[in-house]
């Protein structure tokens, strides 16, 4: 993780510095004593290069004097419209540009405390990277930034506000890494160690195997996994972070006071490797399905990150973790299976398996756990890819005021969702001749259908389900997210429960 610190604006001795700059601003105290100590060599490249700030556009300019070896100005556009997310996104932009520097001093402009915290995190966030298994790189080749420094007049209320910043820094990159891992290292089992490693951090970790989920009933999930020489895990996370005070206190005051005392509650889908099963999926592209557990690596990164923040909120990380493999003991299309609920399915096809899984853990939480809202993630269906592409993830809800704040949400942290239908004439494509519905409902509307199928199982529950299927995976570097996993839904959620869940 990047090293970050800050201090009063100075002039690194030697080393690299990057500048954020608005249109039609006058230039920082720092950019100006740079275009003194150069000799006037900033001004010159930036009207050479015919700078004119607009949103992430970029200047390098190489060693400019001064002793300084490369001087990044990256535009905000206008200042005054400029709020967080585009100064990440500029900050995030020039740590792309500042790869080859050990450390470098940045400059985010005439902002606040909490912005330049904002600015230290979208460097941070576009800085990572994921080198385990590269034993042959060439030293040219490997990325050297380490170090920065943020230039800010109030460094101490900076450094204040970056420490909540860097908690979810910390769950995205958990998240980034169990996504890229590749599937013969992360298997249900693995996956479910490295969360319970999170204990560290004050949350309360519980893994359930085969047995267990057997007793519970969970004939949907243990479905999927039966194919597979790898066992499935179901790995809870809860954090208690609210006041045992104040939830006595709510006890027996009213139907508000009472929701307010229950937990959010987070399901993630964690089909660690995904074949299709005996439907099985075509060769080209297949090896992609390794991060068909980004929902429940989001799960578990959102919940580190809200336990490394210490936020004032009960909460609850339900991960299903199972392979989906073709074998002699796999699933078979044709198959009924009895979930957790005691509802029947008749099992079409065994790449729509996703489902399945989340049926029994959706559940399992609302009858264990009676949290006031569930929202689950999953790499759900390719359908939703169809529709949006890889900007926005779908969004289907049953409620109408937790969809808005997910959207409004999704705006601020440029996480975006897309809201989707649900209707009773979708989830009449569900019925089955010989159970209660079966898993597919035909291609048109396979999202929709899908999403359909979850909500039979939320019991009534205020419910959001995110199909992340066009947006777990980048295939091209972004301001803040280099190519590869995005760890989509950490902070999407962390900033709603930040927003209008937590306390004090």
């Amino acid at each position: 993780m990047l090293e970050v610190s800050f201090a009063k604006p100075a002039l690194p001795e030697a080393g690299a510095l990057a500048l954020l700059v608005g249109e039609d601003e006058p230039p920082s105290g720092l950019r100006a004593a740079a275009d003194d100590a150069t000799g006037g060599a900033i001004g010159r490249a930036l009207a050479a290069a015919n700078f004119k700030a607009k949103k992430n556009e970029t200047v390098t300019i190489l060693a400019p004097g001064a002793g300084l070896s490369r001087v990044v100005v990256v535009g905000l556009g206008k200042r005054a419209e400029a709020g967080g997310r585009a100064t990440e996104e500029a900050a995030g932009t020039a740590a792309a540009a500042l790869a080859q520097e050990p450390a470098a001093v940045l400059d985010p402009g005439p902002v606040g405390p909490a912005q330049a915290a904002e600015a230290a995190l979208g460097a941070t966030l576009r800085a990572w990277r994921f080198d385990r298994y590269r034993t042959k790189e060439k030293p040219e080749d490997k990325p050297k930034f380490a170090r920065l420094t943020v230039a800010h007049d109030e460094p101490a209320k900076a450094r204040a506000a970056w420490g909540s910043l860097k908690a979810v820094a910390e769950g995205v990159f958990f998240t980034r890494e169990v996504v890229t891992e590749p599937p013969n290292v992360l298997t249900p089992a693995a996956f479910a160690e490295r969360c319970q490693g999170l204990a560290r951090l004050g949350l309360e970790v519980e893994v359930l195997g085969p047995k267990e989920m057997k007793k519970l009933g969970f004939g949907a999930f243990l479905g999927v996994a039966q194919g597979s020489a790898n066992e499935p895990r179901l790995v809870v996370l809860q954090w208690h972070g609210a006041t045992g005070g104040e939830e006595k206190a709510a006890k027996g005051k009213g139907k508000a006071k009472a929701d307010a005392s229950k937990p959010l509650a987070f399901i993630g889908k964690g089909i660690t490797f995904d074949t299709g099963g005996v439907s099985l999926k075509p060769a080209q592209g297949m090896e992609d399905m390794k991060w068909d557990m980004a929902g429940a690596g989001a799960v578990a990164g959102l919940m580190a990150a809200l336990a490394g923040r210490k936020a004032k909120v009960d909460a609850v990380g339900l991960l299903g973790l199972a392979e989906n493999m073709p074998s002699g003991t796999a699933q078979r299309p044709g198959d009924v299976v009895t979930t957790a609920s005691g509802q029947t399915v008749e099992v079409l096809n065994t790449d729509a398996e996703g489902r399945l899984v989340l049926a029994d853990v959706l559940w399992y939480c609302q009858d264990r756990f009676d949290p006031r809202v569930m929202i689950d993630l999953a790499t759900l269906t390719g359908a939703i890819v169809i529709s949006l592409g890889h900007e926005h993830a779908g969004l289907f809800s049953n409620d109408e005021e937790l969809a808005q704040k997910l959207i409004a949400c999704g705006q601020a942290t440029g996480e975006l969702l897309w809201r989707m239908p649900l209707a009773e004439a979708y989830d009449k494509m569900l019925k089955s001749d010989i159970a209660d519905m079966k898993n597919i409902g035909g291609r048109p509307g396979g999202a929709i259908t899908a999403a359909q199928f979850l909500q039979r199982f939320v019991n009534g529950k205020a419910w959001a389900h995110l199909d992340i299927a066009g947006t777990a995976w980048t295939t091209k570097d972004k301001p803040c997210v280099p190519k590869g996993a995005t760890a989509f839904g950490v902070r999407l959620l962390d900033r709603l429960v930040a927003e209008y869940y937590e306390r004090g």
